[in-house]
């Protein structure tokens, strides 16, 4: 699976929440002009035409807590080290032919993405 493949599955899993059920308030939905969007608490609209084209319901979507809301980490915030870490670290794989990268949960849990490399390209790692 390439490194865009899976961040796109990533997203869409993090989008429907835990088996496309609504995990809170489901979000707003709005239909116009041939587009779907959802709208979140700050009453900004999301494109999520491309999830419904693909067979996912927007009904099913949690509304969005709004843009900026967490800071992501980025390379300058990730450390490139591997001792001291525990080995039962849950992390989170990303592999572009032979640049692997891995990141921790623990890490990801209060930032929910990733802004890094890989193999000379940008990519975010969501969780």
């Amino acid at each position: 699976m390439s490194a865009r493949r899976f961040i796109a599955a990533v997203a869409v899993v993090a989008m429907m929440g835990a088996g496309g059920a609504p995990l809170g308030q489901a979000a707003s939905v709005i239909e116009e002009n041939g587009k779907a969007w959802i709208v979140d608490q700050g009453g900004e609209r999301w494109d999520v035409t491309q999830a419904e084209s693909l067979g996912f319901d927007p009904r099913g979507f949690q509304y969005g807590i709004g843009r900026n809301a967490f800071t992501p980490l980025d390379d300058s915030r990730v450390g490139k080290r591997d001792e001291g870490i525990p080995g039962s670290t849950r992390v989170i794989g990303v592999r572009d032919g032979s640049s692997p990268r891995a990141y921790s949960v623990p890490a990801l849990r209060s930032h929910e993405v990733a802004n890094s490399n890989l193999g000379g390209k940008p990519i975010a790692v969501g969780y």
